[in-house]
Protein backbone atom coordinates (compact mmCIF):
# COMPACT_ATOMS: atom_id res chain seq x y z
CA UNK A 1 0.00 0.00 0.00
CA UNK A 2 1.29 3.61 -1.00
CA UNK A 3 2.23 5.84 1.82
CA UNK A 4 1.27 8.36 -0.32
CA UNK A 5 -2.31 9.65 -1.20
CA UNK A 6 -2.68 10.73 -4.79
CA UNK A 7 -5.82 11.61 -6.29
CA UNK A 8 -7.09 10.64 -9.68
CA UNK A 9 -7.57 13.75 -12.13
CA UNK A 10 -9.78 13.38 -15.39
CA UNK A 11 -8.82 14.91 -18.84
CA UNK A 12 -9.11 18.61 -18.64
CA UNK A 13 -7.73 22.06 -20.05
CA UNK A 14 -5.84 24.56 -19.06
CA UNK A 15 -4.52 28.25 -20.44
CA UNK A 16 -0.91 29.10 -19.69
CA UNK A 17 0.69 32.29 -20.63
CA UNK A 18 4.48 33.51 -21.71
CA UNK A 19 4.43 36.98 -20.18
CA UNK A 20 8.13 37.21 -22.44
CA UNK A 21 6.49 36.05 -25.93
CA UNK A 22 3.33 37.86 -24.97
CA UNK A 23 1.40 34.24 -25.98
CA UNK A 24 -1.52 32.42 -24.24
CA UNK A 25 -2.07 29.14 -24.92
CA UNK A 26 -4.28 25.73 -24.13
CA UNK A 27 -2.74 22.66 -22.95
CA UNK A 28 -5.48 19.45 -23.12
CA UNK A 29 -3.75 17.23 -20.32
CA UNK A 30 -4.60 13.47 -20.50
CA UNK A 31 -6.06 12.00 -17.26
CA UNK A 32 -2.88 11.92 -14.41
CA UNK A 33 -2.73 11.40 -10.77
CA UNK A 34 -1.15 14.09 -8.14
CA UNK A 35 -0.15 14.28 -4.48
CA UNK A 36 -3.88 15.35 -2.44
CA UNK A 37 -0.75 17.41 -0.48
CA UNK A 38 2.81 17.90 -0.17
CA UNK A 39 5.70 15.28 0.05
CA UNK A 40 5.97 15.67 3.92
CA UNK A 41 9.22 15.04 6.21
CA UNK A 42 7.72 12.15 7.68
CA UNK A 43 7.36 10.19 3.93
CA UNK A 44 10.61 11.77 3.07
CA UNK A 45 11.59 10.06 5.94
CA UNK A 46 10.19 6.46 5.65
CA UNK A 47 11.22 6.52 1.63
CA UNK A 48 15.15 7.62 2.33
CA UNK A 49 15.08 4.98 5.21
CA UNK A 50 16.15 8.38 7.99
CA UNK A 51 16.04 7.42 11.79
CA UNK A 52 13.95 9.96 12.37
CA UNK A 53 10.47 9.77 11.93
CA UNK A 54 9.36 12.87 10.65
CA UNK A 55 6.21 14.75 10.95
CA UNK A 56 3.08 15.66 8.81
CA UNK A 57 4.71 19.25 7.81
CA UNK A 58 6.06 20.02 4.31
CA UNK A 59 9.10 18.97 3.12
CA UNK A 60 11.05 21.79 2.27
CA UNK A 61 15.09 23.07 1.56
CA UNK A 62 15.22 20.20 -1.08
CA UNK A 63 16.33 21.73 -4.38
CA UNK A 64 15.15 20.52 -7.64
CA UNK A 65 17.64 17.51 -8.20
CA UNK A 66 17.26 16.09 -4.87
CA UNK A 67 13.82 16.30 -5.58
CA UNK A 68 14.10 14.49 -8.75
CA UNK A 69 16.17 11.77 -6.83
CA UNK A 70 13.22 11.68 -4.22
CA UNK A 71 10.87 10.65 -7.13
CA UNK A 72 12.99 7.74 -8.19
CA UNK A 73 13.53 6.67 -4.35
CA UNK A 74 9.71 6.73 -4.09
CA UNK A 75 8.99 5.14 -7.13
CA UNK A 76 11.79 2.08 -6.29
CA UNK A 77 10.17 1.93 -2.61
CA UNK A 78 7.00 0.97 -4.40
CA UNK A 79 8.28 -1.44 -6.84
CA UNK A 80 7.24 1.18 -10.07
CA UNK A 81 9.31 2.06 -13.03
CA UNK A 82 11.64 5.35 -11.85
CA UNK A 83 10.18 8.21 -14.06
CA UNK A 84 13.90 9.73 -14.28
CA UNK A 85 17.29 8.77 -15.61
CA UNK A 86 20.97 11.07 -15.40
CA UNK A 87 22.60 11.11 -18.27
CA UNK A 88 26.26 12.99 -18.51
CA UNK A 89 24.96 15.37 -15.94
CA UNK A 90 21.43 16.04 -17.17
CA UNK A 91 18.20 14.50 -16.11
CA UNK A 92 15.51 12.78 -18.76
CA UNK A 93 11.92 11.96 -17.98
CA UNK A 94 10.56 8.53 -19.41
CA UNK A 95 7.50 9.62 -20.04
CA UNK A 96 6.21 6.21 -20.31
CA UNK A 97 7.06 4.99 -16.79
CA UNK A 98 4.79 4.01 -14.45
CA UNK A 99 6.52 5.73 -11.09
CA UNK A 100 6.83 9.54 -9.41
CA UNK A 101 7.45 12.35 -10.79
CA UNK A 102 7.38 16.13 -10.52
CA UNK A 103 3.97 17.37 -12.35
CA UNK A 104 4.62 19.45 -15.15
CA UNK A 105 3.86 23.10 -15.23
CA UNK A 106 0.38 22.97 -16.67
CA UNK A 107 -0.55 19.66 -14.79
CA UNK A 108 0.68 21.68 -11.23
CA UNK A 109 -2.23 24.49 -12.67
CA UNK A 110 -4.97 22.63 -13.98
CA UNK A 111 -4.46 21.04 -10.56
CA UNK A 112 -4.41 23.89 -8.17
CA UNK A 113 -7.44 25.53 -10.33
CA UNK A 114 -9.81 22.61 -10.18
CA UNK A 115 -11.95 24.40 -12.81
CA UNK A 116 -11.74 27.98 -11.26
CA UNK A 117 -10.43 30.26 -13.35
CA UNK A 118 -9.89 33.40 -10.74
CA UNK A 119 -6.29 33.83 -8.96
CA UNK A 120 -7.36 31.64 -5.86
CA UNK A 121 -9.91 28.45 -6.04
CA UNK A 122 -11.47 30.60 -2.71
CA UNK A 123 -11.09 32.97 -0.07
CA UNK A 124 -7.20 33.00 0.60
CA UNK A 125 -7.24 33.80 4.37
CA UNK A 126 -9.20 29.53 4.22
CA UNK A 127 -7.39 27.80 1.68
CA UNK A 128 -3.25 29.33 2.74
CA UNK A 129 -1.06 29.63 4.68
CA UNK A 130 0.18 32.63 4.06
CA UNK A 131 2.53 36.20 5.10
CA UNK A 132 -1.07 37.46 6.64
CA UNK A 133 -1.01 34.61 9.05
CA UNK A 134 2.37 35.79 10.54
CA UNK A 135 4.11 32.70 10.81
CA UNK A 136 7.91 31.79 10.75
CA UNK A 137 7.59 27.97 9.47
CA UNK A 138 5.55 25.87 7.19
CA UNK A 139 2.65 24.24 8.78
CA UNK A 140 1.21 20.71 8.88
CA UNK A 141 -0.34 19.40 5.30
CA UNK A 142 -4.47 19.60 4.92
CA UNK A 143 -5.30 21.82 7.90
CA UNK A 144 -6.73 24.18 5.52
CA UNK A 145 -9.90 24.10 3.22
CA UNK A 146 -9.41 21.84 -0.31
CA UNK A 147 -10.25 22.93 -3.89
CA UNK A 148 -12.49 20.90 -5.59
CA UNK A 149 -10.28 18.16 -6.65
CA UNK A 150 -9.92 17.64 -3.22
CA UNK A 151 -5.88 19.05 -2.90
CA UNK A 152 -4.81 20.81 -0.15
CA UNK A 153 -2.15 23.61 -0.19
CA UNK A 154 -1.77 23.78 -3.40
CA UNK A 155 -1.75 27.36 -2.58
CA UNK A 156 0.46 28.82 0.25
CA UNK A 157 2.40 27.20 2.95
CA UNK A 158 5.01 25.82 0.65
CA UNK A 159 6.23 26.63 -3.13
CA UNK A 160 6.51 22.95 -5.15
CA UNK A 161 8.93 22.25 -8.02
CA UNK A 162 7.80 21.39 -11.56
CA UNK A 163 9.52 19.58 -13.98
CA UNK A 164 9.46 22.59 -17.07
CA UNK A 165 12.21 25.02 -17.12
CA UNK A 166 11.68 28.65 -16.29
CA UNK A 167 12.58 30.36 -19.48
CA UNK A 168 15.96 28.46 -21.11
CA UNK A 169 16.70 31.54 -22.89
CA UNK A 170 16.98 33.88 -20.07
CA UNK A 171 17.64 31.08 -17.03
CA UNK A 172 19.45 28.66 -19.01
CA UNK A 173 18.60 25.66 -16.35
CA UNK A 174 16.63 27.08 -13.95
CA UNK A 175 13.23 25.05 -13.34
CA UNK A 176 9.85 26.28 -12.20
CA UNK A 177 8.43 26.29 -8.89
CA UNK A 178 4.54 27.18 -7.85
CA UNK A 179 1.84 27.95 -5.30
CA UNK A 180 3.38 30.50 -2.79
CA UNK A 181 4.36 30.20 0.63
CA UNK A 182 3.71 31.29 4.10
CA UNK A 183 6.20 33.93 4.45
CA UNK A 184 4.59 35.60 0.86
CA UNK A 185 2.12 38.19 0.55
CA UNK A 186 -1.25 37.53 -1.10
CA UNK A 187 -0.29 39.02 -4.76
CA UNK A 188 2.15 36.44 -5.07
CA UNK A 189 0.18 33.58 -3.81
CA UNK A 190 -2.05 33.46 -7.08
CA UNK A 191 -2.69 30.10 -9.90
CA UNK A 192 -0.60 32.20 -11.98
CA UNK A 193 2.34 33.17 -10.09
CA UNK A 194 5.56 31.40 -11.87
CA UNK A 195 8.61 31.53 -10.32
CA UNK A 196 11.74 29.64 -10.90
CA UNK A 197 15.75 28.74 -9.56
CA UNK A 198 18.68 26.89 -10.59
CA UNK A 199 18.13 23.28 -10.14
CA UNK A 200 20.88 22.88 -7.17
CA UNK A 201 18.97 25.84 -5.35
CA UNK A 202 16.69 25.00 -2.22
CA UNK A 203 15.14 27.36 0.27
CA UNK A 204 13.25 27.15 3.29
CA UNK A 205 9.78 27.09 1.98
CA UNK A 206 10.13 25.50 -1.04
CA UNK A 207 9.56 21.64 -1.60
CA UNK A 208 7.52 19.34 -3.99
CA UNK A 209 4.30 17.65 -4.67
CA UNK A 210 4.38 13.95 -6.01
CA UNK A 211 2.26 13.16 -9.50
CA UNK A 212 2.00 9.57 -11.71
CA UNK A 213 1.53 8.98 -15.04
CA UNK A 214 2.42 7.33 -18.43
CA UNK A 215 2.21 8.52 -21.44
CA UNK A 216 3.18 7.35 -25.12
CA UNK A 217 4.98 10.01 -26.60
CA UNK A 218 8.72 9.92 -25.96
CA UNK A 219 9.70 13.48 -25.96
CA UNK A 220 6.29 15.64 -25.20
CA UNK A 221 3.82 15.12 -22.49
CA UNK A 222 1.20 17.22 -20.65
CA UNK A 223 2.00 20.46 -22.13
CA UNK A 224 5.87 19.59 -21.87
CA UNK A 225 8.02 18.71 -25.14
CA UNK A 226 11.84 18.68 -25.62
CA UNK A 227 11.51 20.66 -28.80
CA UNK A 228 9.84 23.42 -27.17
CA UNK A 229 12.60 23.63 -24.67
CA UNK A 230 14.93 23.80 -27.39
CA UNK A 231 12.57 26.49 -28.91
CA UNK A 232 12.53 28.68 -26.44
CA UNK A 233 16.48 28.21 -25.33
CA UNK A 234 17.08 30.46 -28.49
CA UNK A 235 17.62 34.22 -27.62
CA UNK A 236 16.11 36.47 -30.35
CA UNK A 237 16.89 40.19 -29.47
CA UNK A 238 18.97 42.26 -27.04
CA UNK A 239 18.31 40.98 -23.09
CA UNK A 240 15.98 42.60 -21.35
CA UNK A 241 17.62 44.47 -17.67
CA UNK A 242 17.61 42.30 -15.14
CA UNK A 243 17.16 39.06 -16.32
CA UNK A 244 19.97 36.27 -16.00
CA UNK A 245 22.57 35.29 -18.59
CA UNK A 246 22.59 32.07 -19.63
CA UNK A 247 25.18 29.62 -17.79
CA UNK A 248 27.99 29.88 -20.51
CA UNK A 249 27.81 33.50 -19.25
CA UNK A 250 29.09 35.22 -16.29
CA UNK A 251 25.63 34.48 -13.79
CA UNK A 252 25.47 37.38 -11.07
CA UNK A 253 21.86 35.98 -9.80
CA UNK A 254 21.99 33.00 -7.91
CA UNK A 255 18.69 31.59 -6.02
CA UNK A 256 15.03 32.22 -6.91
CA UNK A 257 13.43 34.45 -9.37
CA UNK A 258 9.99 35.85 -9.90
CA UNK A 259 8.57 35.61 -13.48
CA UNK A 260 4.90 36.80 -12.36
CA UNK A 261 1.97 36.43 -14.73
Amino acid sequence: MSIFDLRQLPAGYVELHDARRQRRWTVQLEPFEIGASSVTTAQYAQVMGNSQTGSPTPLVDISWLDAIRFCNAASMHEALSPAYIFEAGEVAWRTNASGYRLPTEAEWEYACRAGTVGPHYGPLDAIAWTAHDGLEHPQEVGQKLPNAFGLHDTLGNVWEWCWNLLDPARYDDYRVFRGGGFADKSWSVRASTRRGGAPGMSHPDLGLRLARGAFAEALAAQGWSAGADAERGKITGMLPSGWTPRRNQLRPMQGNVNAQR
